[in-house]
This record gives structure tokens, sequence and C-alpha cells, in this order.
């Protein structure tokens, strides 16, 4: 075996709802992502990785025996199955709430009845620990999807994760407390990172999705402004560090360039135009590495 397959990073794919997200991120990130015919072993456009797609429930497990390095799952399910592993980090994909919701005529106040409940979740073991924490008697009913119609003929209630909370109205349940919330995220096993040649794979794999997500959270701004009003121009600017400036040809002026948090930008355009800014163009980052 040369040093190269002994140090090939076993990354686990998601199967699903998430995949979608995933291979986009890794797509701007510069990394190509190749499916076989059958699907389940893509290649990535990176030397010494092996790809395997897989659900997220699996990806957490085989992460825990050791058979993947890393890989992408929901932090729901990682909590679910109490499995210890080191998150290396957060996408901010497909976020969502872990919430108890009831029927409203089971609730007094928005509260839950003091008699013990049944609650229907796939979400099991996460449950039971959360009743307890909060002292809610009760038994939990394993569901295999479409918990929210449990209620009220099977279930008194249900944990189950949300979005915008649209199912939940739609079958008339209301949410009574947050569970915890999650998204996409990659894992690590521990002994991956242990490992220096594997870790050098890890960081760097996370360096370029970073550098995405960071773009992703940014947009450059430029402007032309006078000598006058540079200083109050630039004191508005969210910038990461400094903007950048550059003398405006045969001009008593500067041209400014930043890249400001995407958020801030209702505010800061006209902000910007009120202290003196003109000529102000506006475009989309692919990738930001501090």
């Amino acid at each position: 075996m040369t040093n190269n397959e002994a140090a090939a990073l076993r990354l686990a794919l998601p199967k699903g709802r998430m995949q979608q997200g995933v291979f986009q991120l890794l797509a701007d990130a510069g990394i190509q992502v190749r499916v076989d015919e059958r699907g389940y072993r893509p290649t990535l456009s990176l030397d010494s990785v092996e790809t395997k797609l897989l659900k997220p429930q699996n990806i957490i497990e085989m992460l825990h025996a050791g058979s993947r390095d890393i890989g992408f799952a929901g932090a729901d399910w990682v909590r679910e199955l109490g499995i210890e592993l080191v998150e290396v980090l957060d996408l901010g994909l497909d976020p969502v709430r872990l919430v108890l919701a009831a029927p409203s005529a089971l609730l007094t106040q928005g509260k839950l009845p003091s008699r013990p409940i049944t609650v229907a979740t796939e979400y099991v073991h996460l449950t039971r620990r959360w009743m307890e924490a909060h002292g809610v008697q009760g038994s939990v009913l394993r569901s295999y999807g479409a918990t929210e119609v449990f209620p009220p003929e099977d279930a008194d209630c249900i944990v189950d994760n949300s979005a915008t909370g649209s199912t939940l109205r739609a079958n008339g349940l209301e949410i009574v407390a947050e569970v915890m919330r999650s998204s996409t995220r990659l894992y690590a096993n521990p002994a991956a990172l242990e490992d220096p040649a594997k870790r050098a794979r890890i960081e760097d794999l996370v360096l370029l999705l970073r550098s995405v997500l960071d773009a992703r959270s940014r947009i450059m701004i430029e402007l032309n402004v006078s000598h006058e009003k540079l200083d109050a121009v630039v004191a508005v600017l969210p910038c990461m560090k400094k903007p950048t400036l550059a003398r405006l040809h045969g001009e008593d002026g500067y041209a400014v360039k930043a890249a400001v948090p995407r958020r801030s930008l209702a505010a800061l355009i006209p902000e910007l135009k009120a202290r003196g800014g003109t000529d102000l163009v506006v475009y989309e980052l692919a990738q930001l590495v501090p």
C-alpha cells in the first residue's frame, strides 16, 4: 500500500433531501462530483478521496464505526443517535427546528396538560431525553414519516422538524416548545483527525467549503468618492479588514471596494450615496478566503 492509498480520505456524501445543497456547495467550491451508473460511488476531482452515497443516519453510524472518515449529516440525527463525532463545519444548509407540537384543543394557555401524554416522533431517544429534562410524563411512539397525522387519534402531540411551520399549521398543530435547531454539517471521526495526512485533507476541504459559505454571506461593492468625502464613506463600510482604495485617473478622488455583509446592503447603499459615494456597483462573490 502506498502512502497516498494509506492516507486516502473516506468521505460519505448524503443521499436524500440534503444531497442537492451539498453537491451545489462542492461545485461552487470548484470540486466536481461525478456520479457512476448506480449512483452510489461518485468520484470527486480531489486526489486521494474515496466517496460513497449514504443516508444521513447511516453516515453517522459509519463515522462512528470508523469505516468513513468524514461525512455530511444533520445535527438532529447526530443528537438522536447519541454518537460522539467532531463537528468540523456547520454548512447552515437545510436549517430546521425540531419542535414539539400539539393540537390547540389539547393545550391550556399554550401549555401541555399535566397528565401523561403520548408523543409520536421519529426522534425517539432525543424526545425521551427532552421529556425527562422538562418533567413531561408520558410515552413515546415511534413514527416512520408523516408524523403530523398522528394527533389527535393516535397520539397527543408530536416531535418533528419544521422549516416554516406550514405543514404543522395545515394539520391543526401548534408549536409548544423548541427541542433543538439543526442544519447540515460536516462531521469527522475523531481518529481521522489524529492522522496527520487525513487531517490535512480535511482542513483543505473545510477551507474550500468555508470560502464559498463566507462568499455567500457577503457581497462586493465598489464606488467612487471624492477626497473630501472619503473618510465619511469609509466610516460606514462594514469591511472584513480595510477597504481597497485606488486613485482615480486624473481626478482628486478614489475608487473604493469592499466585501460587505449581504444583510447590510439595503441600508448601506442609500447611506453611501448620502455620504458622497457615486457610481456604485454591486456584484456576487464566488469564494472568499481571508
